[in-house]
């Protein structure tokens, strides 16, 4: 008799010592977890709509327009005649506007 009660009494202390784990799970995953992958999905989205004419701004700090662009590649023309080019993943953000096209 005494038997049964210990065993049933070592199952409830699994699950009161797992319980805690999984809610600290939930919590970092709603905190932590799925804003940073909300994140990446944007940042992807972002590099991926990148156009020609769109002034961007890289992680260093370099305000430019894209001149040309490939699967990789980016160059930047920062003025009338300076042309960078940038690794795709180095551009921190589009600040929104398109840049007029010039014609030569």
């Amino acid at each position: 008799m005494f038997e049964t009660a210990a065993a049933a009494g070592g199952t409830g202390g699994i699950w009161g010592a797992i319980l805690p784990f999984v809610f600290m799970f939930v919590i970092f995953y709603f905190l932590l977890i799925r804003p940073q992958q909300k994140k990446q999905k944007q940042r992807k989205m972002m590099l991926n709509t990148l156009s020609k004419g769109d002034k961007v701004v890289t992680i260093g700090g370099l305000h430019g327009t894209i001149a040309e662009i490939t699967d990789d590649i980016v160059v930047l023309r920062v003025n009338d005649v300076t042309k960078l080019t940038f690794d795709r993943a180095s551009i921190s953000h589009a600040t929104g506007e398109k840049a007029p096209v010039l014609t030569k």
